[in-house]
């Protein structure tokens, strides 16, 4: 297909923009004095067209090395990361939605401990996929929706701070878990696009699925009887699993969900209700996180059954992080049960940053010093613990296969 093409004094030029402005001036360089004869424009001319075609020729071999390049990058890299969830995954999605700054960590002082500016992430540094990709030798993934030439080759990050498994979790505000399915059904289409068929097949296939949700469900208002609601959730979550599965997806990792019912943000709002432990927990929320946690547990092992090829790994981050909090000094903490940034008893009012509010706070020099940075949200150096357990922990600890054997497999 030629190039487009005008005419100026009888002579034949391409209409690119980037070379029309060269050309224009060797012609009439070219053309000026009375010597020039018929035979010499017409050489001139032939000369151009030659220049052009070249020029078009060596656009397309560009565009196909590039390929060639993006295709030789998949083929060298083991796995991507394609990630779901709620806060504690997300990189800052919620920098780019409609909502409000309880669902959003855009100010200071988050960020500061690694970024030294916030990012959108829900910590004063890094989260549990920034380290999976420091230890898995990938590129740090940003937030899906931040604008931006992504090829998606390293994998996507489609979580959202305040995000469940289903769509009645804080709707509107938030990108919820089946939004996120199709985000990410989307980038498989785009990867099909760019690598071919067989490529991307090959791509989803030997990536890992991590997903964090459930939290947000549960801090909402349980409806109806707490079994079926669970079910509710757990339902949802397997449909997204199935879909991805589906689509390619065979390894996939989750996590327990966390004592939630002593967070610092649950402890303060039930300071009135002291219990028998001589603490603020609010019993009846920590029975319903050990229920769904066991349930899940079922349910993934129901999935390895089922599924041919469905391969998980599933943390413990309740137990590892419930040790943490009653024993910190034993995992180089000096505090496990207030947060470094907030106000009110045990940092619990979620005021960080002052943009939620209430203008007044409170934030600790050392953020390493404390589990937890906010009052719903573990520090960097919390974060860079769990990361490394999931990475490299026994089977007691993150089994039955550690994210570490499932990017080698």
């Amino acid at each position: 297909m030629h190039p487009k093409i005008l005419c100026l004094s009888g002579i034949l030029f391409p209409a690119n923009r980037s070379i029309k402005l060269f050309f224009v001036l060797l012609a009439k360089s070219a053309m000026a004095g009375s010597a020039t004869t018929l035979a010499t424009r017409f050489q001139f001319c032939a000369l151009l067209l030659l220049i052009s075609s070249t020029t078009v020729l060596c656009g397309n071999i560009n565009s196909n090395l590039l390929r060639e390049n993006e295709r030789s990058c998949n083929k060298n890299n083991k796995a991507a990361l394609f990630v779901f969830g709620d806060s504690l995954y997300d990189p800052g999605n919620n920098n780019y939605i409609s909502t409000n700054t309880n669902f959003q960590a855009n100010f200071w002082p988050y960020g500061k401990s690694f970024f030294s500016e916030p990012t959108g992430r829900f910590s004063d540094g890094r989260l549990i996929p920034d380290f999976i990709c420091e230890y898995a030798g990938l590129q740090l993934i940003p937030p899906y929706l931040q604008t931006g030439n992504q090829h998606y080759l390293y994998g996507a990050n489609f979580a959202s701070g305040g995000a469940g498994a289903l769509d009645e979790t804080n709707p509107g505000l938030v990108v919820n878990l089946n939004t996120q399915l199709n985000q990410f059904k989307n980038v498989a289409t785009q990867l099909a696009q760019r690598l071919g068929e067989e490529e991307a097949s090959a791509l989803l296939s030997r990536s890992v699925y991590m997903f964090s949700i459930g939290v947000n469900d549960y801090s909402s208002t349980i409806k109806g009887d707490s079994k079926q609601f669970r079910n509710m959730i757990i339902g949802n979550l397997t449909s997204v699993i199935k879909a991805i599965y589906k689509t390619g997806g065979r390894k996939f990792s989750f996590v327990t969900l966390p004592p939630l019912g002593c967070f610092p943000s649950i402890k303060a709002q039930n300071a009135g209700n002291k219990t028998n432990h001589g603490d603020f927990c609010r019993e009846d929320l920590t029975a319903l996180v050990q229920e769904h946690n066991t349930a899940v547990s079922k349910n993934l092992e129901q999935l390895e059954k089922h599924l041919k090829g469905f391969m998980y790994s599933f943390f413990d981050f309740y137990t590892t992080f419930y040790d943490r909090m009653i024993n910190p000094t034993k995992y180089g903490f000096k505090n496990g049960e207030s947060a470094c940034c907030g106000s009110g008893l045990y940092g619990g009012v979620n005021s960080c940053g002052g943009m939620r509010g209430i203008k007044e706070y409170e934030v600790c020099s050392n953020s390493s010093e404390y589990l937890f940075f906010d009052s719903v949200h573990p520090s960097e150096m919390a974060y860079q613990q769990l990361a490394k357990l999931m990475w490299e922990g026994s089977c007691s600890v993150t089994g039955p296969c550690n994210l570490k054997s499932f990017l080698s497999l």
